[in-house]
């Protein structure tokens, strides 16, 4: 699968949420991003098994981190051409604090 195809099932992941489709469905379309045949070195250490799995994985991950935060960004960008009461920046700042203390 491409970049620009793992980009596009995040931002479908987000549409599909956000229209009200089952979250089993969003897990099902995430999950196909990442592989699920792994190749590695018959003669590798589990220390090489694991690297040749984390390197196979961090390219489809990155992939779908990317298509969340393009995603993020043109609807934030979007939003805050509204001239909101709230803007973004004020939003995440309060929703870091929220976590933050739920973390305590």
């Amino acid at each position: 699968m491409t970049e620009n195809e793992i980009q596009l099932k995040a931002i479908a992941a987000l549409t599909a949420l956000r229209g009200g489709v089952g979250a089993g469905y969003v897990s099902d379309l995430l999950g196909e991003v990442i592989p699920t045949h792994f190749l590695v070195p018959d003669t590798a250490d589990p220390a090489e098994v694991g690297l040749a799995v984390l390197n196979q994985l961090s390219e489809p991950l990155s992939s779908l981190i990317n298509g969340f935060v393009l995603a993020f960004e043109t609807v934030a960008d979007a939003y805050d051409r509204t001239d909101p009461v709230t803007p973004i920046d004020a939003m995440l700042q309060a929703l870091a604090l929220d976590i933050a203390r739920d973390a305590d």
